[in-house]
């Protein structure tokens, strides 16, 4: 198939051009202009988003474990624009998170659903005082063997896991674990030294910057700084309500292209305002803003990733920015080369908007869906 006239999305710019493809992208570029072309009529062609943390939408949750619940989650991203996703678990016990991973690893995608890129493991390695809305009688000290026997239940695909630094053991399960997957900082209490100490032992990657961490002070610098001044990759709730606008923008310009858009989306996500659950502990979405039941504590969001980007770009990230930020970002976090970008031999995996950022066409694997 051909798309012709789109304004195509590559190397952090649009040009203009066409793009085809059969389930991979075999060719980028001018001189693709044919008649039986699908005529993009000069609108915006990107890559299908990837969500790389988000727990749940549609009154489903990965954590779940339920294998009827899969098939919704993978429908409601892919209807958004979002193509492939990583099911993020919470801070459970064992085995309920052993039977998360059974379910995730048996999962066959729907013909109209978004793919699994691989699993998140928010928890259960983190701190009490940052635990958010984490269970605390399911906190587990840093265990390099746990990861490893959730890991081989899943099938090999953990591409992600959350650590508070500061805990026992941390800095030798972050050197284990470093090796299989991406080892990120979050849900913690860590000054600057304490986060430098596991950048240096191998972590890359800072989850939901700025909430379950210290704030940054201009003596005491903590996660963010050290963040920044490791290199590492991190993620961004741009819901409006986790984080504000000029925060946002602040962001970018400081971490540029290490800057990742997340959803971080409960089972509230795309459901009415109500009661709900996370972990196995209340919620409540009021207006949107989703807390633990009685209390001011923010649980996640109830966003879809598609609305996130378009709201980074309402509060005045560039367009260029926030795609990258929400395609192949992620993808480089999750050590997939084969998602995220318009390029021959990747999946064709494609997202057409319009000038408003309105969706207009969906393809996954070459097939559109939408």
């Amino acid at each position: 198939m051909r798309i012709k006239n789109a304004r195509i999305f590559q190397n952090g710019s649009f040009v203009p051009g066409g793009i085809e493809f059969d389930d991979k992208i075999t060719a980028v570029g001018a001189g693709l202009d044919t008649e039986d072309a699908l005529d993009a009529e000069g609108r915006y062609l990107i890559p299908g988003l990837i969500d790389i943390h988000t727990h749940a939408a549609m009154g489903e949750d990965a954590s779940d474990g339920k294998p009827e619940g899969m098939p919704v989650l993978s429908r409601y991203y892919a209807a958004g624009g979002v193509t492939s996703w990583c099911p993020t678990t919470m801070t459970l016990k064992e085995p309920v998170l052993t039977q998360a991973m059974h379910t995730i690893r048996n999962f066959v995608r729907p013909a109209d659903g978004a793919k699994v890129a691989g699993v998140n493991l928010e928890g259960p390695f983190l701190c009490y005082a940052k635990r958010g809305a984490q269970a605390a009688e399911n906190l587990h000290a840093p265990d390099a063997a746990m990861f490893h026997r959730l890991d081989e239940a899943s099938g090999g695909i953990v591409r992600l896991v959350t650590v508070a630094p500061e805990e026992p053991g941390a800095l030798e399960f972050i050197r284990d674990v470093s090796r299989t997957c991406t080892v990120s900082i979050g849900h913690t209490t860590a000054d600057y030294d304490t986060a430098m100490a596991a950048y240096q032992a191998g972590a890359s990657h800072a989850t939901h910057l700025f909430n379950g961490m210290p704030s940054l002070l201009h003596r005491a610098p903590g996660v963010i700084a050290a963040a920044c001044d490791a290199g590492a990759s991190v993620e961004l709730i741009t819901d409006g309500l986790h984080i504000h606008p000029s925060v946002i923008r602040l962001t970018h310009k400081l971490f540029g292209e290490k800057l990742v858009l997340i959803s971080d989306s409960l089972r509230c996500a795309g459901m009415p305002d109500g009661d709900y659950t996370l972990g196995g502990q209340p919620i409540t979405m009021k207006n949107g803003r989703a807390t633990l039941t009685g209390t001011d504590t923010l649980a996640g969001s109830s966003i879809h990733l598609m609305d996130g980007l378009r709201r980074s770009v309402s509060f005045g990230v560039p367009l260029e920015a926030a795609v990258y930020a929400a395609t192949e970002a992620p993808a480089k976090v999750i050590r997939r080369s084969d998602i995220g970008r318009l390029a021959v031999g990747c999946c064709a995996d494609l997202v057409l908007l319009d000038s408003q950022l309105n969706l207009k066409a969906v393809f996954i694997d070459g097939q559109r869906i939408s």
